[in-house]
C-alpha cells in the first residue's frame, strides 16, 4: 500500500510539473508573437514610406491613394490585421500615413 501511495505522488508531481512548462511555454509563445506583430507593423509603415517617397522621386507627385501604390508598387499587407489610413495633403504635400492594429472583438 504504501507504494501504491509514492507512485501516486510521483505522478501528481509530474504532472504538475507538465502543467507548469506548459504554461510557461504558452506565455513565451504568446509573448512572441506580440512582438512579432509589431514588427510586422512597423515594416507596413516603412514599406509605405518607401513607396511614397519613390513615386514622389520618379513622378513628382505623391500617389493619390493607397490603392495606387498597392497596384503600382505592390505593396501587400494582411487587411484583417491591419488598418491604414492615407490622408491626402496635395501632390506636392506627403500623406499622412497612419497604421493601426484591428482591434480584436
Amino acid at each position: 500500500m504504501r507504494k501504491g501511495r509514492s507512485d501516486s505522488a510521483k505522478t501528481a508531481f509530474t504532472l504538475i510539473g507538465f502543467a507548469l512548462v506548459l504554461v510557461i511555454f504558452l506565455i513565451a509563445v504568446k509573448s512572441a508573437s506580440g512582438g512579432n506583430i509589431e514588427r510586422q507593423q512597423e515594416s507596413l509603415e516603412k514599406a509605405i514610406q518607401r513607396d511614397v517617397t519613390y513615386c514622389y522621386a520618379t513622378t513628382g507627385r505623391y500617389p493619390k491613394t493607397l490603392d495606387y501604390i498597392e497596384r503600382v508598387y505592390g505593396l501587400t499587407y494582411d487587411k484583417e490585421l491591419f488598418t491604414v489610413e492615407y490622408e491626402v495633403q496635395g501632390s506636392k504635400i506627403p500623406p499622412i500615413v497612419r497604421v493601426d492594429r484591428v482591434e480584436e472583438e
